[in-house]
């Protein structure tokens, strides 16, 4: 398979890549792009970098997820290197402005599902190696020190930073040309919020655990006097209050009740 990419490009910078859910990440599509009189094919690559973000061909992120570990681990480093002992209120502050920035960076696009990813060897177990820098709680359980430092979960900040997404798309934050399509649902229920989204079938586990499909239960399930916040800010407070006492806050393993949402793949 050929695949002619039309206009000016420069070929050093450029290359081609086949999103596909064979097997093998083997293919033969080769890829060209016209640049004056010349015919110049580009170099097939299994993964690349766009504005932060890893993709590989699989769209399973785990490159992208490995690069935001690693220098989350890295920064981890600087930190315990500089400081020996410090309160409470100074770690939550260097390690919200120095490591969630990464760790949550364009997560909407990458979020992760499988528990290896979260769990094991992904994001969570970042914050759960942050944590026992504090010697004082360095004994207590994850959700213990998690509680005494009033840290959420990082599983619970992407299921709310989802939804902060999804109030700016639909009360038209984002251009309509660029943001993605959530299709409201236009049968008259009696449940859900006057923001009811619509929602689809979906096969395969990529396609599940998207954006557009893993918000809709969540977001379908929050009450009338959430969504219908006028500004971001007052949907983040009605929201926190809204989801104060759920496990999910601090219990990363815990799922968000009465939503029906997606559980966690194993």
């Amino acid at each position: 398979m050929t695949g002619l990419m039309s206009g000016n490009l420069n070929v050093d910078k450029c290359c081609g890549m086949t999103y596909t859910a064979r097997i093998s990440n083997l293919c033969n599509t080769k890829y060209y792009t016209d640049k004056g009189n010349m015919r110049y094919e580009l170099a097939n690559t299994d993964s690349v970098n766009d504005l932060g973000v890893r993709f590989d061909s699989k769209l399973s992120f785990m490159d992208n997820i490995n690069d935001k570990v690693n220098k989350a681990y890295g920064i981890l480093g600087i930190i315990k290197r500089n400081f020996i002992h410090f309160d409470i209120n100074s770690f939550v502050l260097l390690y919200k402005a120095m490591v969630t920035s990464h760790v949550e960076y364009a997560h909407s696009v990458w979020c992760p599902y499988k528990k290896n990813d979260i769990e094991i060897t992904g994001i969570e177990k970042v914050q759960k190696r942050a944590t026992k820098m504090m010697i004082s709680l360095k004994k207590l359980s994850y959700v213990e020190r998690l509680k005494q430092l009033q840290l959420p979960a990082l599983n619970y900040r992407h299921l709310r930073e989802d939804m902060i997404e999804v109030f700016k798309i639909v009360h038209n934050y984002y251009d309509s040309a660029a943001a993605v399509k959530l299709n409201f649902n236009t049968f008259n229920t009696t449940r859900g919020n006057m923001y009811k989204l619509q929602k689809f079938m979906c096969h395969y586990n990529i396609r599940k655990y998207s954006f557009c499909a893993r918000v809709i239960n969540i977001s379908n399930s929050l009450p009338n006097e959430v969504v219908e916040a006028d500004t971001v800010n007052a949907f983040k407070y009605r929201l926190d209050r809204h989801w104060s006492n759920q496990d999910v806050l601090f219990d990363f393993n815990a799922n968000l009740t009465g939503t029906g949402s997606v559980p966690i793949c194993i």
